[in-house]
C-alpha cells in the first residue's frame, strides 16, 4: 500500500470535477447563510459548519494524492467511495441546504425560477419514489456487488473520465440514500422510523458481508489492480480495502442508527405525552359532567 504521505499530498492537477462542484456548493451555501445573517434571520452556525465540512471532505478526497492513488490502489478507491457514499452525505444534509434555499432565494428574476423548480421537486413523483427507503436498500445491495464482484470497477477505471463519473454517481447515490434518514428539510416523502431502522440494519449487514469478502478472499478480484510493484502488494491492498469497508464504512451507519433510535424514542415520548394530556382532559371533562349532574340532583 502506498505511504500515507502520498495519500495527503496536495496534487491540484489530479483534482476531479467533483472537487470543483464542492467549491461551488460551498460558495452558494455561504452566500445563502450570509444573506440570512445580514437580513437578521436566524441560521445556525452548526448547520453551516456541517455543510462546509462536507464540502471540504469532497474536495480533499478528490483533489489530494488519494485521487491519483485510486487509479493504482483499490484501497484508495474504496476510501474515496466510502467517504462520498456514507460520510459526506450526512454532513451535507445536516446543513439543511433545502431550507436555506427556500429562505434565502429572492422571489424575483432567476430566484423565482429556482424556487419554482424547488417547489416542483417537492411535488415530484420521481423524487417521492427516489426517496423511498427501499431505494437505499436496493442501491446498497447492487452497488458493491455490481462494481466489485463482477470486476466492473476495472472497466470503469480504464474509461477516460470514468473515475470522475463514478465519484459523481457515488456522491449522488449517497445523498439520495441518506436524505430520508437525516434530512429535517421538507421532503416529498417522510419515511417512518421503522422503515429507517430496517434500511440502516440492512445496509450495515451488506457492508459487513462485502468487507469480509474483500478481507478474506485470497484471489485477486480486480484486473486493473493486480499488478505488483515495489511499493504495492495487490493482495494486501485488497485486504486493506476490505478492512475499510468493515470499519470505516460501518461507523457512520452506527451513528445514524443511534440517531434514528433516539429520534424514534423522542417521538414516541412526545406522542405518549400528548395522548396522556388528551386523556386527562377527557377525564376532567367527564368528572365535571358528573359533578354537574350531582349538583342538579342536590338542587332538586
Amino acid at each position: 500500500m502506498p505511504p500515507i504521505d502520498q495519500w495527503v499530498a496536495f496534487e491540484p492537477l489530479a483534482g476531479s470535477p467533483v472537487a470543483i462542484a464542492a467549491l461551488l456548493l460551498a460558495a452558494l451555501y455561504l452566500r445563502g447563510a450570509i444573506w440570512m445573517w445580514r437580513h437578521g434571520c436566524r441560521w445556525a452556525i452548526a448547520r453551516t459548519a456541517s455543510f462546509l465540512i462536507g464540502c471540504v471532505l469532497i474536495f480533499a478526497v478528490t483533489t489530494f494524492g488519494v485521487n491519483r492513488l485510486a487509479t493504482e490502489s483499490i484501497a484508495a478507491l474504496v476510501f474515496q467511495q466510502i467517504t462520498l457514499l456514507t460520510v459526506v452525505p450526512p454532513l451535507l444534509i445536516a446543513g439543511s441546504p433545502g431550507r436555506l434555499l427556500l429562505r434565502s432565494t429572492p422571489h424575483t428574476g432567476l430566484g423565482r425560477l429556482i424556487l419554482c423548480a424547488a417547489h416542483g421537486g417537492l411535488r415530484s413523483r420521481f423524487w417521492r419514489a427516489a426517496l423511498h427507503p427501499v431505494v437505499a436498500i436496493v442501491t446498497a445491495m447492487l452497488l458493491y456487488p455490481t462494481l466489485y464482484l463482477t470486476d466492473a470497477i476495472s472497466a470503469i477505471m480504464r474509461i477516460p473520465f470514468g473515475h470522475d463519473a463514478l465519484l459523481f454517481v457515488i456522491l449522488v447515490l449517497g445523498i439520495v440514500s441518506a436524505t430520508p434518514l437525516w434530512s429535517s428539510d421538507p421532503l416529498p416523502r417522510a419515511p417512518s422510523f421503522a422503515a429507517r431502522f430496517i434500511d440502516i440494519a440492512v445496509e450495515i449487514q451488506i457492508h459487513a458481508i462485502f468487507g469480509l469478502v474483500l478481507l478474506r478472499t485470497s484471489t485477486l478480484l480486480f484486473s486493473a489492480y493486480n499488478t505488483a510493484t515495489t511499493r504495492h502488494d495487490p493482495a494486501l491492498d485488497q485486504a486493506i480495502a476490505g478492512s475499510l469497508v468493515w470499519t470505516y464504512a460501518e461507523l457512520p451507519l452506527f451513528v445514524v442508527l443511534i440517531v434514528c433510535l433516539s429520534r424514534w424514542r423522542a417521538r414516541d415520548a412526545r406522542t405518549a405525552k400528548q395522548r396522556q394530556k388528551a386523556e386527562d382532559a377527557e377525564l376532567d371533562a367527564y368528572n365535571d359532567y358528573l359533578a354537574t349532574l350531582s349538583r342538579a340532583r342536590d338542587e332538586n
